[in-house]
């Protein structure tokens, strides 16, 4: 099975709990991890400098679709980060935990 991290941001803390919360509780995710950070972008030709939150899907490369699927319905941002990871290796036991979170879920 191929494990993966699915990264996003959002604008606020709050939009962050709630999508990850509901990734976990739909058996998307084995885990979010949601950290604060500092972004700077161009956007429609402006240079923004904000502060946003980072979550970190834990996942596997099976749930993806549904997991890309499930940010953009709930997500605040007209075109929000959704980018794919592929682990490449790890803890065999926490892969294992990883597979058995998500598997046969949704």
């Amino acid at each position: 099975m191929v494990h993966i991290l699915v990264l996003t941001t959002t604008a606020t803390e709050k939009e962050a709990g709630a999508l990850a919360r509901s990734l976990v509780e739909a058996g998307l995710a084995a885990c979010v991890q949601i950290q604060p950070i500092r972004s700077i972008y161009r956007w429609k030709e402006e240079t923004f400098d904000e502060p946003e939150w980072r979550l970190a899907v834990k996942t596997t490369a099976e749930r993806y679709l549904e997991v890309e699927r499930h940010i953009r319905e709930r997500h605040s941002y007209e075109t929000p980060e959704i980018v794919r990871v592929s682990i490449d290796g790890g803890s065999a036991e926490y892969l294992r935990w990883i597979e058995g979170s998500v598997a046969n879920r949704g």
